[in-house]
């Protein structure tokens, strides 16, 4: 439920938002129209108005960080990942943008009678072995079973923990003019296999989902001792939407050169046919770093040291006029506004 905290005037009556849900899973305007009018109405409190990608607790001495998060990606199976590895990338990274050292993960799953036997079991043999790559136990967990044509075949929830150093605090209040703006890859790559695989797209190239743990990426820029400002993870609604919630959490202009943010020629002709635009489409292994324009070459350095960095990139900076803007410079020179989407672009990606 993280979103920044910029209260919107609802696009459409709020009757209308069963309706909505069905055709959106969320990641535009209309979801975070949402989560102001109902959830954050309802739940307020400190913890939930941080903004964050996990609420920031303290207990017995140590900050932790908290966070949840459902999947119900369609289809189950696609190149370079599944639900399964997807739920435990997706929580694991969402602690990592908090600056945290995840400690453990929970499993809800809701399987729909009928679902096969070994696809459920491919899906938790995957999520295993992806937790034991990252260092992180599924520690516990819950199994529902829903009536046929009621669940789609599987939904997974995971929640994870993870350990905040002291001192460390990261978010957009954090973000100043001046600060540099880090990509730690290609973007696209996710979004455009999901639809590819729905479509039944075929590519001459091998094109695979970018889902991965980032949890040891960060830990490198924080080691590193760079003054980490802001962390973000691109995924429903892509770089642009993850970029404009900061610029208007922040109340401050994020600027990008188009022609510094890498796109897979694949991915490029892919989202051309169908009528998609890459800096909207959902990512599962990519992330923003913003930082003082004085620590960029250090952060980059840590960043492409590791695996899931390695195609690190500076891409844009902070400026303080026309606050709560995102813009982008094009490779002809001409310079636009980049908005939120109205609606979710592609629906069941994560």
């Amino acid at each position: 439920m993280s979103s920044d905290p910029t209260t919107f005037t609802c696009p459409v009556p709020l009757a209308h938002y069963p309706h909505v849900l069905m055709a959106h899973g969320g990641g535009g305007r209309l979801m975070h129209d949402l989560i102001q009018l109902v959830f954050k109405a309802s739940f307020a409190n400190p913890l939930l108005n941080q903004g964050h990608d996990g609420a920031l607790l303290e207990a017995g001495g140590a900050r932790l960080a908290f966070t949840t998060d459902s999947y119900v990606v369609k289809p189950l199976f696609f190149p370079g990942g599944d639900i399964g590895k997807l739920a435990v990338c997706g929580t694991v990274n969402d602690l990592a943008m908090c600056g945290a050292r995840p400690l453990a993960l929970s499993a809800g799953f809701i399987l729909e009678e009928g679902l096969p036997m070994d696809t459920l079991q491919r899906v938790v043999r995957s999520m295993g072995d992806t937790a034991r790559a990252a260092g992180v136990p599924i520690a516990t967990g819950d199994t529902k079973v829903v009536d046929r044509g009621q669940g789609d075949g599987l939904f997974i929830n995971t929640a994870g923990i993870g350990l905040v150093p002291a001192g460390l605090n990261i978010g957009p209040a954090a973000v100043r003019p001046g600060d540099v703006i880090l990509l730690n890859g290609d973007v696209g790559r996710h979004g455009t296999c999901i639809m590819a695989g729905r479509e039944g797209l075929a590519f001459d190239t091998d094109l695979q989902s970018d889902c991965a743990p980032l949890h040891n990426a960060v830990q490198r820029l924080i080691e590193s001792s760079v003054d980490i400002h802001c962390l973000r993870d691109c995924t429903r609604g892509g770089l642009a939407t993850t970029l404009v919630e900061i610029a208007r959490a922040r109340g401050l202009r994020l600027h990008l050169e188009g022609t510094a943010i890498p796109v897979r020629e694949d991915v490029r002709g892919a989202c051309e046919m169908l009528g998609l635009d890459p800096l909207y489409v959902a990512n599962e292994g990519r992330f923003i770093t913003i930082v003082p324009a004085s620590d960029a070459a250090r952060a980059l350095d840590a960043l492409r040291r590791d695996e899931q960095g390695a195609g690190a990139v500076r891409i844009g900076e902070v400026k303080d006029e026309q606050p709560g803007l995102l813009t982008l410079r094009s490779e002809i020179g001409s310079t636009r506004i980049l908005d939120m989407l109205s609606g979710e672009q592609l629906p069941r990606i994560c």
